[in-house]
């Protein structure tokens, strides 16, 4: 395994380096341990000048043309695509996604976001008329945009792209352990002719400069990726000046496999969106919920399949699961191994014990529970880690119970005939349901019901997230 050093010299504040002046944050590669950067500590003033120059460069680049902005936007996606190994190999470095994955959805991914949203420059209906009223879709100023570690640069890209589009100007908070493509996108925004001050990068903590964006009185709103109770948190600082707020929280995904589903697919795909980036993806679908009369079947299955998710060096083009993303987040995953342990729950796989010719690192072992309890904590809390609970249903009506039966609403998954399965996914409370492994649409909405969140991304519903609408009587 080698390890790289990455040099982040300043925040980058009206397109320019901007030195920190409280000290710095290291960043640390959850495979080895090592410090392979340090950022700068951010402060509230940073926020401040930051702020200041999104607010400058606001006038004239609101003023352009959509088109004009669509352009600029595909060729930040074509430079983003021309760097994709150095961005790969960053991601990798700073929170373990292994590097096959990192080229793909970690990369490739974004750069399609941006091409998809840069395509509704021409589509979107900016202006309508409505009887005497003409109906004015219009930037809603300066943004603040908060990202987590687990996507660094989808999270951004996914915000930024819109954000964009609709004319805004940015300040941009990345996770603190996982900051390092923030600067390459900020060198690739400039490339491509986002002016200086449109895109302004703040390092930093989320108890510092979050705390100073989700305040500030010259931020319009604040989109925020990120857990739960982060996003409580910048809610209700938000309030407070009543600014907008998108947020896109914590998910605890069910993939309901029902008596007609096609059974190997079912669960080769459930396990896939289980442990897919060790399973920090708010997306996944850590709840597997099966016919009771099945569930010794769907085991010997997931276990078999399980099998094909190697655990090592993210270096490693074989690996299909790294580290998680930091030390500190390792104990918290194998604290609820444990206790599912103790709670119960019929361990089939895996366990608390760290995989085998793996000392070091943040590594977790795949596992996987059966016989689950519903209520159980590993059943309801987000454990954000490559851990798979099989929960038995006796009927269709208790297994969509069980489904909507958590805080979050985010995403789910359906197996079984075409119009058996819709039926089912019309009756789940989240915001985005896959029948039989539906193939990602970059421009239908993403985002959550109840404690997933509010707001939507991608397509013209993200785009509209980002606009205020003015009515003109004539």
């Amino acid at each position: 395994m080698t390890s790289s050093t990455y040099t982040v010299t300043g925040h980058w504040i009206g397109g320019e380096t901007v030195a920190g002046t409280s000290g710095t944050l290291p960043v640390v590669n959850p495979a080895t341990g090592e410090v392979v950067a340090e950022t700068p500590a951010g402060t509230a003033a940073d926020v401040d000048s930051a702020v200041a120059a999104a607010r400058a460069a606001f006038p004239a680049w609101s003023a352009t043309t959509p088109q004009h902005r669509g352009d600029v936007l595909r060729r930040l996606g074509a430079g983003l695509a021309a760097r994709t190994e150095e961005i790969a190999q960053a991601i990798t470095a700073e929170m373990g996604s292994p590097i096959g994955m990192s080229r793909t959805a970690q990369v490739a991914f974004p750069a399609a976001v941006v091409e998809s949203v840069a395509g509704l420059a021409d589509d979107f209906a900016w202006t309508e008329e409505i009887g005497n009223s003409l109906i004015v879709r219009e930037p809603i100023g300066v943004v603040g945009a908060i990202t987590p570690w687990n996507f660094p640069l989808q999270q951004i890209v996914s915000k930024l792209a819109p954000a964009l589009l609709a004319g805004n100007t940015m300040v941009f908070k990345p996770s603190e352990n996982a900051p390092l493509t923030a600067r390459i996108l900020a060198e690739v925004a400039a490339d491509a002719g986002v002016p200086a001050g449109v895109l302004n990068v703040v390092y930093g903590t989320g108890a510092v400069v979050g705390e100073a964006i989700s305040a500030h009185p010259d931020i319009d709103m604040v989109s925020f990726t990120g857990s739960t109770r982060a996003g409580k948190r910048i809610g209700a600082v938000a309030a407070e000046t009543v600014k907008r707020v998108a947020l896109e929280l914590g998910g605890k995904g069910a993939n309901i496999i029902l008596d007609d589903a096609d059974l190997p697919e079912a669960v080769n795909r459930g396990l896939m969106m289980s442990f897919t980036n060790g399973g920090q993806v708010c997306g996944a679908w850590p709840r597997m919920l099966v016919p009771a009369s099945r569930q010794d079947e769907v085991v010997a299955l997931a276990v078999e399949a399980a099998k094909q998710y190697t655990v090592g060096d993210p270096t490693d083009e074989a690996t299909r699961i790294g580290p998680m993303a930091s030390e500190a987040h390792r104990e918290k995953a194998v604290g609820y191994i444990e206790r599912g342990i103790a709670d119960g729950a019929r361990l089939v796989l895996g366990g608390p014990d760290r995989p085998e010719g793996l000392p070091t690192g943040a590594y977790v072992q795949p596992t996987i529970f059966a016989d689950v309890d519903p209520t159980a904590p590993i059943a309801q809390e987000e454990i954000f880690g490559p851990v798979l609970t099989i929960i038995p249903y006796a009927d269709e009506d208790e297994a969509v119970a069980i489904a909507n039966g958590t805080q979050y609403g985010l995403t789910s998954g359906v197996f079984g005939e075409p119009e058996h399965a819709l039926a089912v996914a019309r009756r789940l409370r989240v915001g985005q349901v896959d029948v039989n492994a539906g193939h990602w649409n970059p421009l239908a909405p993403f985002g959550g019901y109840k404690q997933s969140g509010n707001g939507r991304e991608f397509g013209r519903f993200g785009l509209e997230e980002f606009l205020e609408t003015k009515s003109i009587q004539r």
